[in-house]
């Protein structure tokens, strides 16, 4: 019997039931900061998406935002495989884990995971990189991403969930060298899990967000490193942003282009705290 990875936040982040979750997934994509439109897969798509940066707030707040992302994905066609990276919010585990095998479960149904691929990035980086359950038990900024990509793929794909505590140029690099060598071949998408800045006011976050922003469309991951330390950007899942740019460099022939940045004051009106949101693609040029 698989192991399942039962949800942590559903009914806090998102609603707890199928109907009810289905209904918010719509609102996200119909609503006037997210795309305006439902998404359709389009099965034979171009698939010339690497991957997205994707935000993952509770839906009411960055969920319009994340939609752009995923509207964008329906219509390059249907990956195999879906690397989802995200930030390890609670400190528990692995400096990079892997979930190793099983299923994970939503309100929309159970997604498995690619153990062989799990196995294989796990052994290319031994001490730094490691199967972990435990990261992942409590952990949203992968969650989140779920529902949405069941939303536009149904039950057709794969996932590698993997959580990231250390964020330094190293481990980023190590972890995109990794999934270059294990993914050779395979049709697969990354999902880079991040918020940007978190709780400063409307005007300051957009500021700062902008630098940060800009640095990812240089693709020069040691940039954005270096933008966020020197500017002390509240971004938490910069680590797994600067995987997804260290492999659309390494690969070679993918640009980035911002689909919609916007706050939570954007959505709720109170621009005096806000949290930065931005959904961005790599794609092939």
């Amino acid at each position: 019997m698989a192991t399942v990875r039962n949800p942590s936040v559903a009914g806090y982040f998102y609603e707890g039931d199928r109907e009810g979750l289905l209904k918010r997934l719509e609102w996200c994509f119909l609503h006037k900061l997210g795309p305006g439109k439902l998404p359709k897969l389009v099965e034979e798509g171009p698939r010339k998406v690497l991957g997205i940066v994707s935000p993952h707030a509770g839906y009411i707040y960055s969920g319009p935002i994340a939609a752009h992302g995923y509207y964008y994905l329906a219509s390059d066609g249907a990956p195999d495989l879906v690397v989802m990276i995200g930030p390890n919010h609670h400190g528990i585990g692995a400096p990079i884990s892997v979930y190793p095998e099983g299923v994970w479960r939503t309100p929309l149904g159970e997604v498995e995971v690619d153990a062989e691929i799990a196995e294989n990035v796990a052994e290319a980086a031994k001490g730094l990189i490691e199967l972990d359950r435990e990261a992942h038990l409590l952990e949203h900024s992968l969650e989140v991403q779920l529902p949405f990509l069941q939303y536009i793929y149904g039950k057709k794909f794969r996932i590698l969930p993997i959580t990231m505590l250390s964020q330094n140029v190293y481990a980023c690099e190590e972890l995109g060298e990794a999934l270059i060598n294990s993914l050779s071949g395979r049709n697969f998408v990354i999902i880079a899990s991040s918020d940007f800045t978190h709780y400063e006011s409307y005007e300051k976050a957009r500021r700062k967000d902008k630098l940060a922003i800009d640095a990812i469309l240089s693709l020069e991951h040691r940039k954005l490193y270096e933008t966020v330390v020197t500017h002390d950007i509240t971004m938490c899942g910069y680590g797994p942003v600067m995987v997804l740019m260290y492999v659309a460099w390494k690969l070679d022939g993918f640009k980035a282009k911002v689909l919609k940045y916007a706050t939570s004051g954007d959505i709720s009106g109170n621009k005096a705290t806000v949290v930065g949101y931005a959904s961005i693609v790599f794609e092939r040029t």
